[in-house]
């Protein structure tokens, strides 16, 4: 009896192997749900929309947002999902790689998701107001050293991804800056428009965007992979020797763990097509962000970089959630 036991194993594995591609060549038999972890109206859900329309799967695609602590709520809904390819995430990859350095999540950020495709970076800048007295970068860290503590700089929130760059700032040039964290982009945009803080470090989005055009808002640099088109002149982080705070906000598409290989392969590719055409392209680039396509492989292995350069950063920062 023993000696039939591994046959037996094996024909069990090998039947669910079957199965499972059986599933996959019929995915997706229902509607997609693609969660996005984040308040509706932004610009991260106004791209999980144009995804959701352009993508030709045989199905719809519709978005459900599920917002709430960082990301956390919604990419934990996607975790516990059944892993069939019906229910997928467009997130940045903060709630994986820097939440749980912050504090506890309720998923396994190394096991529960499979990074699927990658989508776009979203640069970050570092924005002057009104009531900055200073022209330049250089202008503010001048400033913070003859004022410890007093160059008050805005964020959205402890431990975001705008917190650990000015985090890495402070410690390369050795400087003391009064951070201001607030709970959400809206109220420090509408703050900084008003001149309350001295500088504050922001994704783009239409409002920031709108501001800087006026000339109310002034960017003295970004962290992006390189200089942006839009804004020519503007140094990097890296260039004015911050490489490691020159952090974009990479955004792509998860799964749960165990979502077939087929089917990850499949997504993949219907989102390197649709991030291929030139008007998804030109109208990101409006919106500020920059396309990312890439490979399953080359996703995962930068969101496995992310993970390690997070938990460096937030153990020699300090960082401490309130």
């Amino acid at each position: 009896m023993s000696s039939h036991f591994p046959r037996r194993i094996f024909l069990i594995a090998a039947a669910a192997l079957a199965a499972a591609s059986v599933q996959a060549q019929n995915w997706p038999s229902k509607p997609v749900r693609l969660i996005v972890p984040y308040a509706s109206g932004g610009p991260s859900d106004a791209v999980a929309r144009l995804l959701a329309e352009r993508m030709q799967l045989g199905q719809t695609v519709f978005v459900e947002n599920r917002a709430g602590a960082s990301g956390t709520t919604g990419m934990d809904a996607v975790a516990k999902s059944v892993p069939d390819g019906h229910t997928l995430a467009f997130a940045a990859v903060s709630p994986i790689t820097l939440n749980p350095h912050l504090g506890k999540v309720p998923y396994d950020p190394r096991k529960d998701f499979v990074p699927v495709a990658r989508v776009m970076y979203s640069p970050v800048y570092v924005v002057a107001t009104s009531a900055f007295q200073g022209k330049t970068f250089a202008d503010a860290i001048a400033q913070a050293k003859a004022r410890p503590g007093e160059l008050t700089v805005a964020t959205s929130g402890m431990g975001s991804v705008g917190h650990l760059m000015l985090a890495q700032m402070s410690r390369k040039a050795h400087v003391q800056f009064n951070h201001i964290p607030y709970k959400g982009s809206g109220q420090v945009t509408n703050d900084a428009a008003g001149g309350v803080f001295d500088l504050f470090t922001t994704n783009p989005s239409p409002a920031v965007n709108a501001l800087i055009s006026q000339g109310r808002l002034h960017v003295l640099a970004v962290a992006a992979p390189q200089r942006l088109a839009s804004m020519p002149d503007v140094p990097t982080l890296d260039e004015l020797g911050h490489a490691d705070a020159n952090v974009s906000s990479i955004f792509g598409i998860f799964a749960p763990a165990h979502t077939p290989a087929e089917v990850q392969k499949r997504i993949n590719a219907e989102v390197n097509r649709v991030l291929a055409e030139n008007d998804v392209r030109e109208w990101l680039g409006k919106l500020g962000y920059g396309v990312d396509i890439g490979s399953i492989e080359q996703f995962t292995a930068q969101v496995g970089r992310e993970f390690e350069a997070n938990a460096r950063i937030v153990k020699e920062a300090g960082i401490r959630m309130e």
